[in-house]
């Protein structure tokens, strides 16, 4: 009611964002913090220009959706909630400690099919791709943004075919700055195999691709979602061109069937992982000369050793 009645006066929203902060670490309180999700957005937009009212409110909103989270509590955000933030991310384009904190938030909403078709109408793509150059070093903006980008462009609604095409160079950019750091690469990974699907890659795309992938392969292994994703990233772009493949076993830095065993070899106990592997396979038997180098290199043997160990499957 606080809130309510004084609207248009910061200083107030500002103190009920604090005051409801204070009760942040007792998980009890969460139930009731949730009620205020939307009260909280609504004073970010109405206060749109304070920087210190959308720090205080983003970190606070980020408190809640962590716990609700952690608790397994499913959240149905107002699309408020989503203009809201898409709004603090536009006019505070520049401030880069802010942004961390929004592309984290939308990122958490993003994985809702709702939260992702309101960002996807309110053409949130463009604005992604912007941050991304601008603040390529930053891992924790490439993370959130790239994982946006893999909600959004994963949907099964229709996304603009030329926007999604337009953030393939910038997927490209994020893997070669960050391929030592596992988190950001799984999440760029993910998002150019989600582009892959939507034949966002055009020809000359194929090849610096599967280099950029095979490299992500190569420096997380034990990452059984990266390497998953890889694998399934990697069998999109077999299946569309032959480039891929030659490049997948004739790249300077190792064969990538040397890959595919090692993969199994980590992860042997992973169901999915053996399955996209067995996947990329299957993509790969589609090219003479790629099923000439898979026989030198005994991937019968391979494929008979994933067979006696997953009869049922």
């Amino acid at each position: 009611e606080f809130m309510q009645a004084f609207w248009e006066i910061e200083e107030a929203q500002d103190k009920a964002i604090q005051l409801l902060a204070s009760f942040v670490r007792d998980r009890n309180a969460l139930p009731y913090l949730l009620r205020f999700t939307e009260l909280i957005a609504f004073a970010m937009k109405t206060h749109v220009d304070s920087l210190k009212l959308q720090v205080d409110g983003c970190s606070l909103l980020l408190e809640i959706l962590s716990q609700a989270l952690e608790q397994d509590v499913v959240l149905a955000l107002d699309e408020n909630v989503t203009s809201s933030l898409l709004e603090t991310l536009r006019k505070h384009s520049e401030n880069e400690e802010l942004l961390s904190l929004v592309c984290t938030l939308l990122m958490m909403i993003s994985a809702g099919e709702v939260a992702a078709e309101n960002l996807r109408k309110a053409g949130a793509i463009p604005d992604l791709l912007s941050i991304l150059r601008s603040f390529l070093h930053n891992q924790q903006i490439c993370l959130s943004c790239c994982g946006v980008l893999w909600s959004l462009a994963a949907s099964e609604n229709n996304v603009d075919q030329a926007v999604l095409k337009s953030a393939v160079p910038v997927i490209f950019a994020v893997l070669q700055e960050h391929l030592q750091n596992g988190a950001v690469t799984e999440s760029a990974s993910s998002a150019l195999w989600a582009l892959s699907l939507q034949g966002c890659l055009s020809g000359n795309d194929y090849e610096p691709a599967t280099a950029l992938l095979l490299d992500a392969f190569r420096m997380n292994p034990e990452r059984p979602v990266l390497v998953k994703n890889t694998l399934l990233a990697l069998a999109s772009l077999l299946r569309l061109s032959e480039i891929p493949a030659l490049r997948f076993i004739m790249d300077p830095k190792g064969n990538g069937i040397n890959l595919i065993k090692y993969a199994y070899h980590l992860h042997f106990d992973h169901p999915e992982v053996v399955e996209n592997i067995c996947i990329l396979i299957k993509e790969m038997l589609q090219y003479d000369e790629v099923v000439l180098d898979m026989r030198f290199q005994k991937v019968e043997e391979l494929l008979s050793e994933i067979k006696s160990c997953f009869p049922s499957s």
